[in-house]
């Protein structure tokens, strides 16, 4: 893979473990496990990725979120768990992709996977925390679907054709920036003072 490439994928597996770290990491290690992604020579101990332990517990870790992220404030209290441990995950798949020589570049590296992922992750936790606000639970079910397939469906694509995954990485990014902005403006319109009621004096 070009340098391009492995950034888009970096970026693309990133972005995704602020949705789906479990998910993401699951895949990346069968990725790694069956060749279809190198194993990190730079950092060996990313290695693990493709060990079947790890793989298996993230496999179970995936199946967990996936029963939680369906339950109304239960997904928040998930998502709220989750907040550090998203962005690290997704530093550590960005370094474990790029598998950079250079110190600095390892830092680079981590430093933008972990903020994608906090963006990511950001934006889910915040629209999620919105929609929770509905009496209703259909609308929070298929929101969380809707993320499992994408995130399943991104990462497979992004690991079969490598230039696509720039591609993929442009468009999460774009989203997350959307998404960011939208749970904003919904959360604003939530909060907002009601018709015909006082503000709060200060």
């Amino acid at each position: 893979m070009g340098i391009v490439e492995l950034l888009g994928l970096a970026a693309s597996v990133s972005l995704l473990s602020g949705w789906r770290l479990y998910l993401t990491v699951f895949g990346t290690g069968l990725a790694m496990y069956f060749g279809v992604v190198d194993l990190p020579e730079n950092l060996k101990m990313l290695d693990a990725l493709a060990n079947p332990w790890v793989i298996g517990i993230a496999g179970l870790g995936a199946i967990a979120e996936f029963f939680a992220d369906k339950v109304a404030w239960l997904d928040s209290i998930w998502d709220g768990l989750n907040t550090l441990i998203r962005p690290l995950g997704g530093a550590m798949l960005a370094l474990a992709v790029v598998d950079a020589g250079d110190p600095v570049w390892q830092v680079i590296v981590f430093l933008l996977g972990g903020g994608a992922a906090l963006a990511s992750h950001a934006t889910k936790a915040t629209t999620r925390a919105a929609v929770n606000t509905s009496p209703e639970p259909v609308s929070n079910v298929i929101l969380s679907t809707a993320e499992d397939i994408v995130t399943g469906g991104l990462l497979a694509l992004a690991f079969a054709n490598p230039v696509i995954a720039a591609v993929i990485a442009l468009v999460l990014l774009a989203l997350t920036i959307w998404g960011l902005f939208a749970a904003k403006r919904m959360l604003q319109k939530l909060f907002a003072p009601q018709p015909g009621t006082t503000p709060p004096q200060g």
